[in-house]
C-alpha cells in the first residue's frame, strides 16, 4: 500500500479548496470486526478514495451511536443486530438470510438514512462451546444438552465478553429459552470482546474455564478441540456482515458500492 505523506501547508491546501472529506471507516473492537474494518479502509483506498480510520472503536452500542452520531461514516455490521436495533427481536424474519438483510436495510434506510450494503453470506452467529473432554463425557453436542446439564449442577466456566453476558440478545436470551443460568462465578470476563482469547482460555483451562463465547466463522474452534453446542431451538437470528454507510456520505462517494460488494460477496 503506498504510503502518503501530507504537509502542514498542503493540507491546508486541501482544506481552503474544499477537497472532498476523507471516509471514516470504523469497526468493533473484536477481532474479526479489525479485520473487515480494514478490509474495507484498504479496498476504498485501493479505489482511490480518501479514508480516515478508525477501527476497533468498540462494541456494537458504541460503533452504532457513532455512526448515527456522524462520527464514522462506515463500518461493518451484522444483520442479525437491527433486530435489536429496531426492536424487532421476536419476528422470524431474522432466521432467514436474505430476508433479513431486506428488513434491515429497509428499516435503516427509511428511519436513518442508513445504506446497508452486500453481505457476506457467512453467518457469524454467536454460540457457546465447551472442551472436547466436557462435550465427551457428559454427551453434549446441542444448546438443550448444556442447558440440562448445567441445571443438574454441571461445573461449567464460561468466558465470554461483558457484551456477550449482558446483551440481550446473546446469553440472557439463551438463558430464557433453554432454562439454565450462569451466575457471576460461572463466568470469566474478558476485555475486548476477542473470540480468539475465549478459545484460548477454555482450551487452555485458565482460570477453571472450560466453555467459550464463540463465533459461527470462528476458524480457532476446531483447532482447538471445542465443540460448538448447535443452536436447536434457533434463539440466535442469523448475523450476515456487512458494511453499512451513511446515505449522505454514499451519495458523495456513489462508487463505494462498486468497491465493496463484489469483495463481501465472495467472502
Amino acid at each position: 500500500m503506498k504510503s502518503r505523506i501530507i504537509t502542514a501547508v498542503g493540507l491546508s491546501t486541501m482544506l481552503a479548496s474544499g477537497a472532498a472529506a476523507e471516509i471514516t471507516v470504523s469497526s468493533k473492537i473484536d477481532t474479526e470486526g479489525g479485520l473487515l474494518g480494514n478490509i474495507i479502509a484498504l479496498a476504498l483506498e485501493d479505489a482511490g478514495l480518501p479514508v480516515e480510520r478508525r477501527l476497533q472503536l468498540g462494541g456494537t452500542q458504541v460503533v452504532r451511536e457513532a455512526l448515527m452520531s456522524n462520527q464514522i461514516d462506515i463500518y461493518p455490521e451484522y444483520t442479525g443486530n437491527a433486530a435489536f436495533f429496531f426492536n424487532e427481536a421476536d419476528s422470524d424474519v431474522w432466521k432467514d438470510a436474505k430476508a433479513a438483510h431486506a428488513r434491515a436495510a429497509e428499516l435503516d434506510s427509511t428511519q436513518n438514512n442508513i445504506t446497508w450494503l452486500d453481505s457476506a453470506p457467512a453467518n457469524n452467529t454467536w454460540a457457546i462451546a465447551v472442551t472436547g473432554p466436557v462435550a465427551e463425557k457428559n454427551n453434549l453436542t446441542t444448546m438443550s444438552d448444556f442447558s440440562t446439564w448445567v441445571a443438574g449442577g454441571g461445573e461449567v466456566k464460561l468466558a465470554a465478553s461483558t457484551e456477550f453476558v449482558s446483551s440481550p440478545a446473546v446469553l440472557p436470551a439463551m438463558q430464557a429459552t433453554y432454562g439454565f443460568t450462569l451466575s457471576p462465578d460461572q463466568t470469566v470476563i474478558l476485555s475486548g470482546g476477542d473470540t480468539a482469547a475465549t478459545i484460548q482460555a477454555a482450551a487452555r483451562g485458565t482460570s477453571g474455564v472450560n466453555a467459550a463465547m464463540v463465533y459461527g466463522t470462528d476458524g480457532g474452534v476446531g483447532a482447538t478441540g471445542l465443540v460448538v453446542m448447535e443452536d436447536d431451538k434457533g434463539v440466535q437470528p442469523v448475523y450476515e456482515p456487512t458494511p453499512i454507510v451513511r446515505a449522505e456520505v454514499l451519495k458523495e462517494y456513489p462508487s463505494i458500492p462498486e468497491v465493496l460488494n463484489p469483495i463481501f460477496g465472495g467472502l
